[in-house]
């Protein structure tokens, strides 16, 4: 491309050089370690040890250790049954939310999805663009916003193409510290998930080892992800993605089953009507030559005998094939004349099948499949306000294999379209069970120019609480058509002779429409936010101005947006209390689980400390410029609740 500026002297001589050696190139650059030890001069490596390393990898470190001042703050008119439900979505920065999450979440996360980034040369994402960047520059630029509050992209993103010097370097910066905290919100026996492309699978796959363990490793699974190849590709048709699956602790993971196909359960029948079910034949035989392995089987119909060929043995002692006999485990064919097999009931094998590392579409969906998803939910306007999803189907069956239970927390913070939030909404309904997702999405701007901003979304924020909204909404109307056909066949047989067997029957199918009923199809919203209280800065000099300034903090540390609201869901967090906390507001006062936690962020009174402590709290916090001008309640508050052994902390 002419671009007017003369080609550099050096350039010709590296793409010479590239030619001959490009194993001695590492991110555009000369690596001139390996280049002496190509050429077979001075071969001495330092540091000379298997580890992963890139440029910027301790500085990515320094980020993940510095502690943030961010809180979370509730959007109540954004959410659905925000009281009641105990699915969150988050809307932030995801490095800071990890970390606000990490007193509160620490060991609760049973499974993690993530679907981040590929670093296919085209994406824009937040990674320190110079090394020597200190924490408070990094921290105004992640927090550029525009005047409507949106974090903007020349402040937020940076675009990482292939021609920049330290691409990969970038991306790993980029992963590490988040794969770090994440993993400390992992249960013992929980699993992570994550989606990934041929850019960065091998760099992925070293990273992980570091983070979670090479011996955690569980699978690099391939995802199908379209249904026909495309010929139109220059070499090989682009089919799969990868999935890195890693335990927390692989002595504690318990893998889940897939369900069981029906084509694996075409191979039962039940040609002689026995009560335990359909079967198939199973081999008797067995290779190789046992000690009591031969001996002779009488066909009890027919009386013809039957004894193994040499070389092969009998798969059961000769005492337990005559209990199987009188068991009626044994079948002789069709006709009865045959050679004996084995009966296998359907009823007795695995309610499941061990998933495959290759993660065939007919299981898992595919991208096609993935927009049809979305296309429900939005109309005609899905087919171009969401390029890159993932299918429904896709999460549901990895949250089969992490063996998803009752209450389990399921965490996505690349939540993008908001795919997770919908597949856990629909494995509840299917499963009659109550995970609960919490989801991350930063309020990434839409290109202007997208049929996404064009349809009045600003933010891809926007786009998944949207769809989540939207997809509870479809289920619900889904459970209302399920209520009503299960309805309609109680009544059918209640109209039937009742035995015990229709009884049963009716019991259970009340117990499903009072299961359909309790769904959570809600979610809270929340939005990561500056702390509601000022923050102590290190004063540089002798500035006495300043210094007056931060001294006011011991006379009111409440920031002056503050509100009572965002006050007791920031002191949640930093208690280490889940924002899922049942938070009742008494009289000038916030119960938190019962008597766990009490605040006092409203006022102080002797009548109010007797009411806080008849709730026998294990723990109050209180401001302490409620007590401002009266030392005396002060000092008999702190006397009343060590009386009390209640612990009592002024803020």
């Amino acid at each position: 491309m002419m671009d007017g500026k003369s080609l550099p002297i050096t350039e010709d001589k590296q793409n010479a050089l590239r030619q001959l050696f490009p194993e001695v190139f590492s991110e555009g650059k000369i690596d001139w370690e390996k280049l002496k030890a190509t050429l077979g001069e001075d071969i001495t490596f330092s540091n000379e040890r298997y580890v992963l390393n890139w440029a910027g990898k301790s500085d990515a470190f320094k980020v993940l250790q510095a502690p943030t001042t961010k809180t979370l703050i509730p959007a109540k008119d954004e959410s659905i049954n925000f009281d009641e439900t105990e699915n969150i979505f988050i809307e932030g920065e995801n490095l800071e939310v990890l970390k606000v999450l990490q007193k509160s979440y620490f060991g609760k996360v049973k499974m993690i999805y993530i679907d981040p980034p590929y670093n296919t040369g085209n994406d824009s994402f937040i990674y320190p663009d110079k090394f020597a960047e200190t924490k408070e520059e990094y921290q105004k630029r992640v927090g550029d916003k525009d005047e409507e509050g949106y974090m903007t992209k020349d402040g937020m993103f940076k675009k990482n193409s292939k021609e920049n010097g330290q691409y990969h370097s970038n991306w790993l910066n980029m992963m590490y510290p988040r794969l770090f905290l994440a993993k400390n919100l992992l249960k013992e026996d929980g699993v992570i998930f994550v989606s990934i492309d041929d850019n960065e699978v091998h760099n992925l796959r070293l990273l992980m080892n570091e983070v979670f363990g090479e011996e955690n490793f569980i699978s690099q699974a391939g995802w199908q992800k379209v249904y026909s190849p495309k010929n139109q590709a220059k070499y090989l048709s682009n089919d799969y993605e990868y999935v890195l699956i890693y335990a927390k602790q692989l002595e504690c993971f318990e893998i889940g089953l897939l369900p069981r196909t029906e084509e694996m359960n075409k191979r039962y029948s039940n040609p002689d009507n026995d009560i335990r079910g359909p079967w198939k034949s199973g081999d008797l035989v067995a290779a190789g030559e046992r000690k009591g392995g031969h001996y002779i089987i009488t066909n009890p119909t027919t009386g013809k005998e039957y004894d193994v060929p040499s070389g092969k043995h009998w798969a059961y002692s000769e005492s337990s094939m005559q209990e199987l006999l009188k068991d009626n485990r044994i079948t002789f064919g069709v006709n009865g004349d045959s050679f004996p097999s084995s009966k296998q009931f359907l009823s007795e094998v695995k309610q499941g099948r061990v998933a495959s590392s290759l993660f065939s579409y007919k299981d898992f969906g595919h991208t096609d499949e993935a927009k049809k998803d979305f296309i429900k939910l939005f109309g005609d306007e899905g087919r171009t306000i969401f390029e890159t999803l993932k299918p429904v189907r896709f999460i549901k069956m990895l949250s089969k294999i992490a063996n998803i239970k009752d209450k389990d927390i399921i965490l996505d913070f690349f939540v993008g379209s908001g795919t997770t939030a919908q597949s856990i909404y629909d494995l509840n309904k299917v499963d009659s069970i109550k995970c609960k997702f919490l989801c991350v999405q930063l309020p990434e701007l839409t290109e202007e120019k997208s049929e996404a901003y064009k349809a009045g979304y600003k933010t891809i924020a926007e786009i998944s609480k949207e769809r989540i909204r939207r997809a509870g909404k479809k289920i619900h109307e889904e459970i209302i058509a399920d209520i009503k056909n299960i309805e309609s066949e109680i009544k059918k047989l209640q109209g039937e002779i009742p035995t015990d067997e229709t009884k049963t029957e009716i019991v259970n199918l009340k117990t499903k429409i009072e299961q359909l009923n309790n769904q959570d199809l809600g979610f809270k919203v929340l939005k990561l936010d500056d702390s509601n209280f000022k923050q102590w800065q290190q004063i540089n000099g002798k500035d006495a101005k300043a210094l007056e300034e931060q001294m006011k903090l011991f006379i009111d540390p409440v920031a002056e947006n503050a509100t009572i609201e965002n006050m007791v869901y920031e002191l949640l967090l930093k208690s280490g209390k889940d924002l899922n906390c049942k938070i009742e507001h008494a009289t000038n006062y916030f119960k938190i689980n019962e008597n766990e936690l009490v605040f006092m962020l409203e006022k102080a009174t002797q009548e109010i400390i007797d009411a806080v402590l008849k709730e026998k709290p294990l723990k109050v916090v209180a401001l302490d410029k409620l007590f401002k001008g009266n030392d005396q309640l002060k000092t008999n508050t702190v006397l009343q609740m060590k009386d009390a052994g209640v612990e009592f902390k002024t803020i």
